[in-house]
């Protein structure tokens, strides 16, 4: 019998824990079937790079995590056609094209014109059709002796800050650190402000 202002009971005590319980048992298996589904691919893309399409090196948007590079989805028409690429060949030599992107920035096109370049130059195209080498084909002996590239495709290294150290002089000794920083937000805060005032005059 309930008193007072309670619940009513009505627990649920059928509830067949034990069916809705996953166990991950085939891991082991599971772990074989990707490696050997990995081995198929590289087998079936052969001699192309098994990582895929040459991806280009790009900034992360934000500024919490532009400092680091990562891969695009693909190069952009003004980089393929300072680094020489006609945008209709660059898939079929394993360049990722994206016509969407643009470039923001000098140094960012110019970073991945040379990541391109250096792709060029490693680069062996196979012939097409019975083994007749046409303009642009590699010769025979390199194609003979090219192999499989098992890795990432020039790999991007993250830029490393290094911190500039100097000696503390007697001069620097005297000054006040804090007042320069408290002064140098003042001006900066001043200068704002007037330039604002400027602007709505």
């Amino acid at each position: 019998m309930v008193k007072h202002n309670n619940v009513l009971p009505n627990g649920h005590f059928k509830k067949h824990w034990q069916f809705r319980v996953k166990v991950f048992l085939d891991q082991p298996g599971r772990k074989l079937k990707r490696r050997l589904a990995r081995k198929a691919k590289a087998e079936r893309v052969a001699p192309r790079p098994v990582a895929g399409l040459l991806r280009p090196a790009v900034r992360c948007p934000t500024q919490r995590y532009n400092t680091k590079i990562k891969y695009g989805r693909g190069f952009t028409l003004q980089e393929l056609k300072e680094a020489g690429i006609n945008a209709k060949q660059a898939l079929s030599i394993g360049i990722a094209v994206d016509h969407r992107r643009k470039n923001r920035s000098v140094q960012g096109l110019q970073a991945n014109v040379e990541r391109l370049k250096s792709y060029k130059a490693r680069l062996v195209v196979f012939p097409r059709k019975g083994g007749k080498v046409k303009k642009g084909d590699s010769t025979v002996d390199e194609t003979s002796a090219a192999t499989q590239l098992k890795g990432e495709i020039l790999p991007i290294a993250q830029p490393k800050s290094v911190l500039e150290t100097m000696a503390i002089t007697e001069d620097m000794k005297k000054g006040s650190a804090v007042k320069q920083y408290k002064q140098a937000r003042a001006t900066q805060y001043i200068t704002g402000k007037r330039r604002w005032a400027k602007k709505e005059e």
